[in-house]
């Protein structure tokens, strides 16, 4: 009877026993805890990496890689700060001649990066390769032109001028083998919907890389919207130089369809007689268009049959 009342006496609740209970028990965690962070351990670590190089001379052509996974040995202290951030060393790779390396092997980085880890040794390179491309700066001014097909407009309301584009070149700097791979004008993409007034907006140059600088990033576009009125006309064909004797020419004339400003119709009788379309062989090219008409069918059934 006695032993049983022992045993319940010893987990009747009482706040001063679990408290001290508590601490005991987080006393033990905490010995536990620096007791095993004393030990020493292998594991993966990933470090930030920088490639120290002249960058006034020399930009990257795709993204360097930002971190590279080293297997180190330490004691848990050691790991821990590394785990968690704290004073977390940045690897640094010199490149002495950026344009000569493609890759760097991971085996080769130890020597230069076991001095920058303190006291943490690397066992070896999880990262196998770093691959890099970097090339010379270079700049070039490019032209600029307004590529307005995604601008739709009310019934009855078209383009009645040509665009204007200010400035109409932007100078574009960067690695010299991405410059060499641009077209020498580049299309500024205007976007709007339903217009039925003249059009004016700063438009940013967007590029298809992001390693390289464009001053100015904005051009201004602008461009008179009015009445217009599609007009149908017969303009006739210059047979090109021919590329196969075995094809027939085209047709003496096709048929093209304009939108024309409501109050240049007496131009657009005018000088339709002088527009002319080019035969290459393959496809037409319309000349001597006035700037204020703007094509948009050509009745390319006249001329297929013939091909």
């Amino acid at each position: 009877m006695n032993a049983a009342k022992a045993i319940v006496n010893v987990f009747r609740f009482d706040r001063t026993n679990w408290r001290a209970a508590f601490l005991c028990m987080v006393a033990a965690l905490v010995f536990w805890f620096f007791n095993a962070l004393n030990k020493s351990y292998s594991t993966d670590v990933e470090f930030p990496v920088r490639f120290d190089y002249d960058l006034s001379q020399f930009a990257p052509v795709d993204a360097l890689p930002h971190q590279l996974t080293v297997n180190v040995n330490g004691t848990g202290w050691e790991l821990f700060r590394e785990y968690v951030g704290f004073k977390q060393p940045e690897l640094t790779i010199a490149l002495q001649r950026p344009t000569e390396v493609r890759k760097i092997v991971g085996a080769s980085l130890m020597p230069l990066l076991q001095p920058q880890l303190g006291k943490l040794k690397i066992n070896y390179m999880v990262t196998d390769t770093l691959k890099i491309q970097l090339d010379e700066i270079d700049a070039h001014r490019f032209r600029v032109f307004a590529e307005a097909s995604a601008v739709t407009y009310r019934d009855g309301f078209g383009r009645i001028s040509p665009f204007v584009v200010l400035p109409d070149s932007i100078e574009i700097t960067g690695p010299k083998v991405l410059l060499h791979t641009l077209p020498d004008s580049l299309p500024v993409s205007v976007v709007a919907n339903r217009l039925d007034q003249n059009f004016e907006d700063d438009v940013e140059v967007i590029l298809p890389t992001p390693f390289v600088k464009r001053n100015p990033a904005l051009v201004n576009v602008m461009f008179e919207v009015g009445k217009v009125i599609k007009l149908t006309a017969n303009v006739k064909v210059l047979p090109g130089k021919k590329t196969n004797q075995s094809l027939v020419g085209p047709p003496d004339s096709v048929g093209c369809r304009f939108l024309v400003p409501e109050k240049r119709l007496e131009d657009f009788h005018r000088h339709k007689i002088d527009m002319r379309l080019l035969w290459n062989g393959r496809s037409l090219k319309l000349q001597n268009k006035p700037s204020f008409l703007e094509l948009i069918q050509l009745d390319t059934t006249m001329v297929a049959p013939r091909l």
